[in-house]
């Protein structure tokens, strides 16, 4: 059943969903943190970052233990600036030494209900002496008199010196009262202070002294606008203050105010806003502070990142240079392949017939001797001369085919690879990234990867490359032009000789004799020479157009693409520095958002700005 607000189930209160809410919001931020900082390469920037989310963490880890324990509100300021003073009027009663001259607070002081103790809190009960009141002022928040940020007393503990015992506790605290008088508002030290513990706390600045100094508030607001979102600033009198909570009277001004503040505005489910926007201040700071250090160090990764486009384009017009020179040397193979692809697609004509003549003339000479042979020597000769003819014909395809990994072997030397890992070393070791993935050894075994895979891929561009010449000769245009010149000159022939033989030899009214021998010689030896003369066109055109595409292949091998495989784990490095970056942008937008979401409504309680 519902309640009648509709907003909790009955039974479910609001300040458990507030708490089981906040929970969730830390455990999923967290996860997504640890998630950036283990994702993050060997990168010496990307150790500063790791430790900032571990620091983050145990802070996170300070939160959980508060989370039902009421807020934390600790005092900070300069030697006497009134801060134990003022502890005293908001608790109605002395329960701190006050002095305006000299510092009298060594330990902290933490005031708090008799039922709750610094372990709640996740305090070290050794850190602060611990006195307990049972007032309303206490009844939502727990206060802290803190020592003194600008003096280097040190007594016997074993904490040390004011400033370490404060740095210790400033952590456990929710809420900052940031104490300042006319003449301490401008103390650096406080201000350097002020600027390590304000990080995941929320701020309530007070002017003390108000009795006898003058309104500073415009002037000390005019010097923290920079770095801080002020809220309202009181002016208040803890002495006087103090005197009226002895005498039982209501607090009066602006120290009413700021009493109406502590026990009332942030009563209730505001501690879990105030922890929620606490967390998520802190969590901006870590993310800004890991932005600063990535984009002070990414410069020399960025560099990196050229040098081996530099060498890989050194790397791949050398081979293409090398692949050009083994492919034009050993074009011979290419072209006779090409020829026979041509033959096959062009099917049965007079010049296709004349090309696989061509293509065969060995096979053919070889096939003559066959029939000649009459003993059992020559018949030998005939296969000595066949088996010569194959070994050499493999011979020449296995030189085509081992072209490609002439080229690669003659580009990817020793020489070319060292002074590789030479330049790239010194880039890799200036980025802070390991030196492992720049070093000779990991070259020459990615270069042998990297060969291995171009000469798989080279060989396949070759082969469309033949292929694509093949279906580009085999045009109708082309295959028209060849085929009529070659049929006319059989046309000439055969017209000469049927008009000898029928015509002039039986119909003509002075009859000739028919051709002898010798015409049919000098008929042959024209016709033989009409065909080389068209192969010889034929086979230009296409040695022609394989040089080009051998030119066009090996303009596109220049690119640092062909040399892809080669780097690539120092490459990977450095992709991973930049896509730790992009995600480190997205998880601080992710965190903008979620802090606008969840925002104070009301302008009293100031924080630091991000950045």
């Amino acid at each position: 059943m519902a309640c009648p607000s509709g907003c909790y189930p009955c039974g479910m209160q609001t300040p458990e969903m507030d708490r089981l809410e906040l929970l969730s919001e830390v455990d999923a931020l967290r996860q997504q943190l640890d998630g950036w900082a283990n994702a993050l390469p060997d990168w010496q920037a990307a150790e500063t970052c790791r430790a900032l989310v571990r620091r983050l963490g145990q802070r996170v880890e300070s939160l959980r233990v508060r989370l039902e324990a009421p807020l934390v509100v600790a005092t900070l300021g300069g030697t006497g600036t009134g801060k134990s003073a003022l502890v005293n009027a908001l608790v109605g009663s002395e329960v701190v030494q006050a002095g305006r001259r000299r510092p009298t607070t060594i330990r902290p002081v933490l005031i708090c209900r008799p039922e709750l103790g610094p372990e709640m809190l996740g305090i070290d009960p050794r850190t602060v002496e611990v006195v307990h009141r049972d007032v309303a002022a206490l009844s939502d928040v727990v206060l802290i008199d803190c020592p003194d940020p600008d003096t280097t007393e040190a007594d016997e503990q074993p904490s040390g010196t004011n400033l370490a015992r404060l740095r210790e506790l400033l952590p456990h605290c929710d809420v900052l009262l940031v104490a300042t008088t006319q003449q301490k508002y401008r103390s650096a030290r406080v201000a350097e202070e002020l600027a390590q513990a304000a990080k995941g706390a929320r701020l309530v600045f007070v002017q003390t002294h108000a009795d006898v100094d003058e309104d500073v508030r415009s002037d000390w607001r005019e010097v923290l606008s920079d770095q801080y979102t002020m809220g309202h600033v009181f002016l208040v009198d803890s002495p006087a203050a103090l005197a009226d909570a002895q005498a039982g009277l209501q607090p009066r001004g602006e120290f009413a105010e700021l009493v109406d503040l502590l026990t009332r505005q942030l009563a209730g489910t505001a501690a879990a806003r105030i922890r929620r926007a606490n967390f998520l201040d802190l969590v901006a700071q870590t993310l800004s502070r890991c932005r600063r250090r990535m984009d002070e160090a990414i410069g020399p990764v960025r560099a990196t990142q050229a040098a081996i486009e530099q060498q890989r384009t050194r790397l791949a017009a050398r081979l293409a240079e090398q692949m050009q020179g083994e492919l034009l040397a050993s074009r011979r193979p290419w072209e006779n392949r090409l020829l026979g692809q041509v033959a096959a697609r062009w099917g049965l004509s007079p010049f296709s017939l004349v090309l696989r003549v061509y293509q065969g003339l060995g096979g053919l000479l070889a096939g003559s001797l066959l029939f000649r042979a009459r003993t059992p020597a020559q018949m030998a000769l005939w296969g000595a001369v066949g088996g010569v003819r194959a070994w050499q014909k493999r011979r020449q395809q296995q030189q085509a085919e081992q072209s490609v990994d002439r080229a690669v072997a003659g580009c990817w030397d020793a020489g070319e690879l060292r002074s590789a890992a030479i330049v790239l070393g010194g880039h890799a070791a200036e980025a802070g990234l390991q030196r492992q993935a720049a070093e000779y050894q990991t070259l020459a075994a990615e270069a042998e990867q990297a060969g291995a895979e171009f000469v798989a891929r080279a060989s396949g561009e070759l082969e469309s490359l033949v292929a694509r010449l093949a279906r580009r000769h085999c045009g109708w245009f082309t295959r028209c032009f060849y085929e009529l010149l070659l049929c006319a000159m059989l046309g000439v022939v055969l017209y000469r000789l049927g008009k000898n033989f029928f015509y002039d030899s039986w119909l003509a009214a002075d009859p000739v004799g028919v051709f002898g021998i010798d015409f049919y010689v000098s008929a042959g030896f024209w016709l033989t020479l009409w065909c080389l003369v068209l192969l010889w066109l034929f086979s230009g055109r296409l040695r022609r157009g394989l040089r080009r595409e051998i030119d066009v292949l090996a303009e596109q091998w220049k690119s640092p693409t062909a040399a892809a495989g080669v780097l690539v784990r120092l490459e990977d490095d450095c992709r991973r520095v930049e896509q730790s970056r992009r995600d480190l942008d997205r998880l601080e937008q992710h965190v903008g958002r979620l802090r606008r979401q969840l925002a104070l409504p009301d302008g009293t309680l100031g924080h630091r700005r991000a950045g």
